[in-house]
Parts: C-alpha cells; sequence; structure tokens
C-alpha cells in the first residue's frame, strides 16, 4: 500500500500544481502580475545553493514549485487511503499547502508572514493554492477510491458520526488492503 499512497501522491501532487500553473499563468495575464521567484530563492536557502541577486534561474524555480507541490501530493493520497476524501478534505489540505508554503518562505527569510502582505496579493495566493489543493485532492481521491473505500469510511458506514456505541474497526480490516 505504501508504492501505491506514494506514486499516486506523487501523481496528484504534480497534477494540481500543472492545474495551479496554468490558473496563475492566466491570472497573470489578466491582471499584469509578475512571476515570483520566491520559490527558487527558497530553495537556493533550504538547500545551500548559491543565490542570485535578482532574476531567478527558471530551472529552480520550477524545482521548487513542482517538487514541493509533488511531495505535498504524498499526504493527500495518504488521506484520500485513510477515507478522508472530498471536498471537506481538500480545504483541510489547503491549509496544509499554504502551510507549508509559509514555514519554508518564513524560516529562511525569504518570505514575510500572510498577516503581513498586501490583501490582493494574500487573496491571489489563497486562491492558488486552493485551486492546487482540490485539483490535487480530485486526483488523489480518484485513484484511492479504485481500491475502495478507506478505514475512515467503512467505519462510518457502521453508522455515521463519531457514536460511543460504535467501537474502532477490527484491526485486520482497519488497514489497506
Amino acid at each position: 500500500m505504501i508504492k501505491r499512497v506514494l506514486w499516486q501522491g506523487l501523481l496528484a501532487g504534480t497534477a494540481g500544481a500543472v492545474v495551479m500553473t496554468l490558473g496563475e499563468k492566466a491570472e497573470q495575464r489578466l491582471t499584469g502580475r509578475p512571476d515570483s521567484h520566491v520559490p527558487a530563492r527558497t530553495l537556493e536557502r533550504v538547500t545551500g545553493m548559491p543565490e542570485r541577486p535578482g532574476k531567478q534561474s527558471l530551472p529552480v524555480n520550477w524545482a521548487m514549485h513542482f517538487g514541493q507541490a509533488a511531495l505535498l501530493g504524498v499526504l493527500r493520497s495518504t488521506m484520500a487511503h485513510a477515507g478522508l476524501r472530498g471536498p471537506w478534505s481538500s480545504a483541510k489540505f489547503t491549509v496544509v499547502r499554504l502551510t507549508n508554503d509559509q514555514i519554508l518562505e518564513n524560516a529562511t527569510g525569504v518570505g514575510a508572514p500572510p498577516q503581513t502582505w498586501p490583501r490582493r496579493e494574500l487573496a491571489v495566493d489563497l486562491l492558488h493554492k486552493a485551486v492546487y489543493a482540490f485539483a490535487t485532492g480530485a486526483v488523489a481521491d480518484a485513484l484511492a477510491a479504485r481500491s475502495g473505500p478507506g478505514p475512515g469510511q467503512r467505519h462510518a458506514a457502521l453508522r455515521p458520526g463519531r457514536r460511543p456505541d460504535v467501537g474502532p474497526l477490527p484491526r485486520e480490516e482497519a488497514h489497506g488492503r
């Protein structure tokens, strides 16, 4: 099951990054907003690569943009295989994506806390990260569904909601097939 979660997550995260990037490019054409070089600067700092003042390397920018998205897709795949699927789970995953960005950008000194950003810039970032999270979730959920319901979904099928009279699934039924 681990191999399945891993490859499906990498695929889902990459698909989410493609959808997010297409949306970003469309938004940039409409608004005139320039490309962000924060991903490249963050990767340079995280890895200790030499920093380049001014315009950043496009391959370094894309490596961080797509690499981070693909790796986080593994978490969304894990969620889907556990039975955390659908829009609620994708909304939760949006927060994970935003948090991941902020930890890396702020810890390296490349970014600033979102509450200090101009509101329009913050809204654009939230929109694009939500697009990524929901696209990644749609792919992860569809791939996980091929294995049937996850343990959480099987538990909920016993009696929906958290009920004191419904115990956990038997151990042998809880883990993926």
